[in-house]
């Protein structure tokens, strides 16, 4: 399945870009959302491989210098996170078409060095929905949401460069535009299982 698509989302905190990945990929066993590596420390209850495959400074590095990253980023935290292009390989030895689930600029990265990327831009219906998303999940400190709005700001003037837009209104009404985009780009190559 070397030829698979790789499914790109991504846009600004709070567009619920995750919450419509979780509703596709339950609709569509196809798909498999690739694990990132990153130099965080693993949390209590986190396992190597299911929520992201740690690696020390010394190893990002190394994969840095020998290429094996399609993209990755340091957060202001320090830490660094990435897409190994294992896990692509990995994804789709099993038969399976890759899912992204990245910041813009990795975004960016992907759907400009890989062939045949598809890249969907998920927004809310507006800015101030998106702030009072942030600030109703309040997972962040009042300046980190004022950075991540500051952030999206910039990142929303990006959504014309990817391939599709998807405006998360409705969370039913958004997931089934995302399944209807993967199932349109994957029977175009072919990759969609019978159904």
């Amino acid at each position: 399945m070397a030829g698979t698509p790789v499914v790109v989302v991504t846009g600004p905190s709070g567009a619920g870009k995750g919450t419509l990945e979780n509703v596709v990929l339950r609709r569509l066993p196809e798909l498999e959302l690739a694990i990132s590596a990153t130099t965080r420390k693993r949390r209590k209850g986190e396992e190597d491989g299911r929520e992201y495959w740690f690696v020390s400074d010394d190893d990002f590095d190394r994969r840095v210098r020998d290429a094996e990253f399609l993209e990755w980023v340091r957060y202001v935290s320090g830490n660094r996170y990435g897409t190994l292009r294992s896990e692509i390989g990995r994804i789709r030895r099993a038969g399976r078409v890759p899912l992204l689930d990245l910041e813009i600029e990795g975004a960016l990265r992907v759907r400009g060095s890989v062939p045949g990327s598809v890249s969907v831009f998920v927004d809310a219906p507006s800015f101030a929905e998106l702030e009072r998303r942030l600030r109703e999940r309040a997972t962040e400190s009042s300046g980190e949401i004022d950075e991540r709005l500051e952030l999206a700001r910039e990142q929303r003037k990006h959504a014309a460069q990817f391939d599709y837009v998807i405006v998360n209104d409705d969370v039913e009404r958004a997931a089934g535009e995302l399944e209807e985009i993967v199932r349109r780009e994957l029977d175009s190559v072919g990759t969609m299982s019978a159904r």
